[in-house]
């Protein structure tokens, strides 16, 4: 029997020529390999595919079919992980450095629920552009995402068991939906801050590209979670932090 693989790295493409070689190069060279890299593109039109068969990545596989957008696709790449652990890496996004999936290996090792790490925001040159402006928690509690999503989803490593679908009526706020429940399923007393920059990721997503859309359905889905009060006491504050940010 094949023996299963001990993390599962998922990775969304739609014409993904420009940026899907960095995340595969990140792929190619971390030091841990019991891992397997499911490619779920959406039939790009482009040479998203060849790319990819450039690198012969030999933990790859590659499902190219159409979808429903980016959320149908991560809830295929679920449906086909055979790893303990899932995290998705997204076309343009990459890992830290080469020792990255060995650190997330480690909490893995001591059969933690949810591990986690720290973000940077760069640009197609693979250039720091800045921090994220949201802090990781020290402690991982369903409470701690009331505040946003404090973990960037690229940085968020699950136990499949604790996973479900994402939520297909959300088109921008899905992820955070996911990992909140992800979160309330865990043991918070079992989950892992690794301390350390994790996740590359670019700037330049769905969300990036629709910030208001995606803020008015994040508070639909806050208000699901920890009630209406709360998240309109929570958005005045995120309000304020916009304003003093120059966002708003």
């Amino acid at each position: 029997m094949e023996k299963e693989p001990l993390i599962s790295v998922i990775t969304v493409t739609y014409n993904a020529e420009g940026v899907i070689g960095k995340t595969l190069s990140s792929l190619k060279e971390q030091t841990y390999e019991d891992f397997e890299h499911l490619v779920i593109d959406g039939c790009s039109k482009d040479n998203t595919l060849q790319v990819i068969k450039s690198y012969s990545l030999p933990q790859s596989r590659v499902i190219s079919e159409p979808d429903k957008g980016l959320y149908d696709a991560m809830n295929k790449g679920l449906n086909l992980a055979k790893g303990k652990y899932v995290i998705f890496l997204n076309a343009g996004d990459a890992f830290h450095n080469k020792d990255t999936l060995r650190k997330y290996a480690e909490g893995a090792f001591q059969d933690k629920d949810i591990i986690y790490g720290d973000t940077i925001i760069v640009d197609n040159g693979r250039n720091k552009i800045s921090d994220r402006h949201l802090f990781v928690p020290e402690k991982l509690t369903f409470e701690s995402f009331a505040d946003g999503m404090l973990i960037c989803h690229q940085a968020f490593m699950v136990k499949k068991v604790l996973t479900g679908h994402y939520d297909l009526r959300y088109r921008f706020s899905a992820d955070y939906d996911w990992c909140v429940k992800c979160i309330e399923k865990s043991n918070t007393d079992n989950c892992m801050n690794l301390k350390a920059v994790t996740i590359d990721y670019l700037s330049d997503g769905l969300t990036d590209n629709n910030k208001w859309k995606s803020l008015r359905e994040r508070f639909k889905v806050m208000s699901r979670h920890y009630g209406l009060p709360k998240t309109l006491i929570k958005h005045f504050g995120f309000v304020f932090r916009a304003i003093r940010r120059g966002r708003l």
